[in-house]
């Protein structure tokens, strides 16, 4: 299907290479584990026992938790499309 110079299989490949990169991203940030704590990393509140069962190894209380999760995440990585410019040479 690729075209030009590139090779056999290469569009597959960067598809393949991109999944792979998203996967391991999300798999970062699957969620705390070992031990929960009993009260918050943050602002030191009481975190409740149902919340600590519900999810092992918390660390943040509710209200702490929002407000980390409100804030944008930066998404570094490396661009495989290339530039217009590029692939017109």
């Amino acid at each position: 299907m690729a075209g030009g110079w590139a090779r056999d299989g290469a569009v597959e490949e960067q598809i393949e290479a991109s999944i792979n990169d998203e996967l391991k991203r999300m798999q970062a940030r699957r969620g705390p584990t070992g031990e929960s704590r009993t009260h918050c990393a943050e602002c030191d509140e009481e975190i409740p026992e149902r919340r600590r069962e519900a999810i092992p190894g918390v660390k943040l209380c509710v209200d702490c938790q929002q407000g980390r999760d409100a804030r944008p995440q930066a998404r570094g990585g490396v661009n495989r499309r290339g530039s217009k410019d590029s692939q017109l040479r």
